[in-house]
């Protein structure tokens, strides 16, 4: 995104954007913006039987226990973001990033649409005082929407510029042929870098990007060639997704995309998935422990390897407030 040499300038995507950084400028974010799938990890047997209540009690005990630990927090505006506000669980100081598309996706397995939640819109989230918005977005290049979901990302985009909310773009990839059920081992790391070349030049601020390999690919060689690759491939910061793998191996790829140029993690099961499985001090004495320890040790990585956001980010790193800005803010 390349602010216009007249537009006011960006006073709310900066500040946001530092609200969830460290003071290095590097992104250790807790994510805990699931939905449906949060019913799978509190109780795979019947996922249908949870309720929301046992999801806003999960949220709020991993909010108070790592919150103080991470960068930013990432919640939904369903059953996370006010409910932890309400209760004092997420720190006021904390920055917060905000998902504003509906859990899922509509349409068939290699055709996915995503959409903006009902009811919900980026002016709410800044009513509310998010730091930064979050769409998450399906996507394959070669999809027959492909079109459809970057008009979602342009549209989402625009938005967040006229209400000057930063903006961290998630595309999750997938396989568009019906024979393979996931994409897998250079079909993936082509997608993810693909993707990310493509979607950069759309909108956003920062890009919250997959992994290029998945767990079938355990050279590490070969993970360094594609992170350097995807690096390449945008000019917008990138943080890198957990995806749900285990602790020890996210801890790895960290290391792979931080030294290629990535500016930090948006780190979810990884962190915290144990702790859907306990109950009462069982489960706080988890995330006391291992929780805060695996997310010490993420932040350790990042604060080490990773490249500032300010770095690549231009738009905000180049741009001047004149005298007179605020006579043109927030008018479009």
């Amino acid at each position: 995104m390349t602010a216009h040499p007249t537009a006011p300038f960006p006073a709310g995507t900066r500040r946001g954007l530092d609200a969830c950084a460290s003071t290095g400028g590097r992104f250790t974010v807790l994510a805990l913006d699931h939905r449906q799938n949060l019913r799978r990890e509190i109780d795979p047997a019947h996922p249908e039987a949870v309720s929301t209540e046992a999801m806003v009690e999960l949220k709020r005990a991993v909010v108070r226990a790592l919150a103080p630990v991470a960068s930013g927090v990432l919640l939904d505006p369903e059953v996370g973001a006010a409910q932890c506000i309400a209760d004092g669980s997420l720190p006021g100081k904390a920055g917060l990033i905000i998902a504003i598309e509906a859990t899922g996706y509509e349409g068939s397995t290699t055709e996915r649409c995503s959409r903006v939640l009902e009811g919900w819109s980026v002016r709410k989230a800044k009513r509310m005082g998010a730091s930064a918005a979050k769409l998450l977005l399906y996507y394959h290049p070669a999809a027959a929407n492909a079109a459809e979901q970057e008009a979602l990302v342009a549209h989402v985009a625009a938005d967040c510029r006229a209400e000057d909310l930063a903006l961290f773009v998630e595309p999750l990839t997938y396989s568009v042929d019906p024979a393979v059920p996931k994409l897998a081992g250079e079909a993936r790391r082509i997608a993810v870098i693909e993707t990310a070349r493509r979607l950069s030049s759309i909108g956003g601020d920062v890009l919250k990007v997959e992994f290029p390999y998945d767990a079938s690919v355990t050279d590490e060689s070969r993970w360094v060639e594609a992170c350097a690759e995807l690096d390449a491939a945008t000019p917008l910061p990138w943080v890198l997704l957990s995806g749900g793998v285990d602790d020890a191996t996210f801890e790895r790829q960290v290391e792979a995309a931080c030294r290629a140029g990535a500016s930090g993690v948006l780190a979810g099961r990884s962190v915290w998935a144990e702790a859907a499985g306990l109950e009462g001090e069982a489960r706080d004495e988890f995330l006391r422990g291992d929780g805060v320890t695996r997310l010490a040790r993420l932040v350790e990585i990042v604060e080490r390897l990773g490249r500032p956001w300010t770095d690549r980010a231009s738009h905000l790193r180049d741009a001047s407030p004149g005298p007179d800005w605020y006579r043109a803010y927030g008018e479009r």
